[in-house]
């Protein structure tokens, strides 16, 4: 029950607080959609989309559109447009009820209806999905553990803002080199910091270990990972 007779007649924000979830939620989709887009191109390879959420190119035999991905994507403009003309008809109203109230219907079922398509759409992608993950350990590189290395520096009594520093200048000469970071020579790491190319560093160019030794909650190791998935089924 609402304890003001005005706020009563007059009060939307039940419909503006749903349409901003539903906004929100098509704002997670819509990031989540781009994600499997990039993954899916023939620059990642990292994922491919089953033929049922796909089409085919109207020019392009080769070409495999992800549509459903797409149209998941444009649906978060929808969902935050309803949200926007919403609040856009309620910011300037007096306190009592006026017919502009009827314009809370259209956004509030267009949403419902959108999110009923949306969100089965996104299940079934996810359902029919296929992961390459020799694709994703091929485009792995010695550059993402640039800030391991860093870190074991601070390990061999180096302050962050100096490892930091040298671990840049390390980059920088691998990338002169043309090689990569593992691969640059013990001389040139010594002409940078002895630290650099002290025997312990050897241990840093692994990407199971780099992940693994974040264990904290809500890291990136494989139990920290299966916790956080544990969660959210409930």
């Amino acid at each position: 029950m609402t304890p003001n007779s005005l706020d009563a007649v007059s009060d939307r924000d039940f419909v503006a607080e749903f349409l901003f979830w539903a906004a929100l939620l098509g704002v997670h989709l819509s990031r989540w959609a781009e994600d499997l887009i990039l993954w899916s191109s023939r620059e990642f390879g990292f994922v491919t989309l089953a033929d049922a959420y796909s089409t085919g190119s109207s020019l392009m035999p080769q070409k495999k559109n992800p549509d459903a991905l797409e149209l998941l994507r444009g649906k978060s403009g929808r969902l935050t447009g309803g949200l926007m003309g919403l609040l856009t008809v309620l910011k300037g109203l007096p306190a009592a009820y006026d017919k502009d109230l009827q314009e809370d219907k259209e956004p509030l079922f267009d949403a419902v209806d959108t999110l009923a398509l949306a969100l089965p759409v996104a299940q079934g992608v996810l359902e029919t999905l296929t992961i390459h993950p020799e694709r994703m350990l091929a485009a792995l590189g010695d550059e993402m553990l640039a800030t391991d290395l860093a870190d074991a520096l601070v390990r061999a009594g180096v302050p962050f803002r100096e490892s930091h520093h040298l671990v840049g200048r390390a980059v920088r000469r691998a990338e002169e080199l043309g090689c990569p970071l593992r691969a640059v020579p013990p001389a040139e790491l010594r002409a940078i910091s002895p630290h650099l190319a002290a025997a312990e560093m050897a241990a840093v160019w692994d990407f199971e270990r780099s992940v693994e030794q974040r264990a904290v909650a809500g890291g990136t190791a494989r139990a920290a990972v299966l916790a956080q998935i544990e969660a959210l089924r409930g």
